[in-house]
């Protein structure tokens, strides 16, 4: 058992500017001399944990946090109808990253991160390997199509009740079609009601997926505050609905860009949203990777697989 660290607050913050209007919310925490981490967050559009860390070391790491675009404390908030979603793709992303980590002044940094976060670790890694010491990544995805049509149309084979009511959350004459863009169309309506709406109907669906898993949590998706609420479902159906703007399989085509980047990759078996055939073929095509499956895992984690990513931590802290 890897035991936590007392509490540790941020001690900076700020905001950097993207040029495009879009202002990017970091803080940094623990040591600002140690090893310099990133946490990426999941979503997409979650934003960062606003809690104290205890997974981290604060003598020996520099750990990062920031909101990516239009979500958490990052301006404009895809809450306001007048944030322009077109300035939010995963390149625009990837060049926040690398913008903080230059107006930070680290050279390379640990990559943290779980679900889209793990998307979005694995395509900045590919484009920038000399900036990446190591990762350490939980709940794998690649934002294919194939994972992201499992996960929006191939899981109602276990909740077709829940699927149901996902699907009929849309117009009916576009209930056949593709239903990421239709609830995109949704999110970008002029009337708050609508839009309020529609992301609580796309949050029932992301609360049923993870429903029946081990240490699955009631309203893991919901229970967020409405602007929030609002925010998280537009940026996802924007993003996953545009594929990521990845192609096909690009991520796992291009792995062998990660060869000399050591990784731990944590999974857990009971995963639904994210099954865990995507990361056992990521760590075919990656050497330096080691997967962890854990058994009494979902999307949501456990004890095990929590100890298990400290583990990694740990071991890195001294690399």
């Amino acid at each position: 058992m890897v035991d936590l660290y007392p509490p540790t607050s941020p001690y900076d913050h700020g905001w950097l500017d993207a040029g495009d209007g879009n202002r990017i919310y970091y803080e940094q925490l623990g040591n600002p001399g140690g090893k310099p981490a990133l946490h990426v967050h999941g979503g997409p559009g979650s934003g960062a944990p606003r809690r104290p860390t205890r997974a981290w070391d604060p003598e020996r790491y520099r750990v990062i946090r920031f909101d990516q675009r239009n979500c958490g404390r990052s301006t404009p908030h895809a809450c306001d109808p007048a944030a322009d979603m077109s300035l939010n793709t995963t390149q625009h992303l990837i060049a926040d990253m690398e913008r903080l980590r230059e107006h930070l002044g680290v050279e390379k940094w640990l990559l943290n991160g779980a679900s889209w976060g793990t998307t979005l670790i694995l395509a900045y890694a590919q484009q920038h390997p000399d900036r990446v010491s190591e990762i350490v990544i939980q709940s794998v995805m690649t934002s294919t199509r194939a994972e992201l049509d499992w996960l929006y149309r191939g899981a109602g084979r276990f909740h077709p009740e829940a699927w149901d009511r996902f699907r009929d959350g849309v117009p009916e004459h576009e209930r056949d079609g593709d239903l990421l863009a239709a609830y995109a169309r949704l999110m970008e309506n002029p009337d708050r009601a609508v839009r309020e709406k529609a992301a609580a109907d796309w949050l029932a669906w992301e609360d049923a997926v993870v429903s029946g898993e081990p240490n699955g949590v009631p309203g893991m998706y919901s229970a967020r505050e409405v602007d929030a609420r609002i925010a998280f479902v537009r940026i996802c159906a924007h993003v996953f609905g545009n594929g990521a703007w990845l192609e096909e399989n690009q991520l796992l085509r291009n792995a062998h860009r990660l060869a000399g980047i050591p990784a731990v990759l944590v999974h857990g078996r009971h995963d639904m949203g994210c099954p865990v055939q995507t990361v056992w073929e990521l760590a075919k095509v990656w050497p330096k990777a080691r997967l962890h499956i854990i058994e009494d895992s979902g999307h949501y984690g456990s004890e095990a697989l929590q100890e298990t990513m400290r583990g990694a931590i740990e071991e890195f802290k001294n690399t």
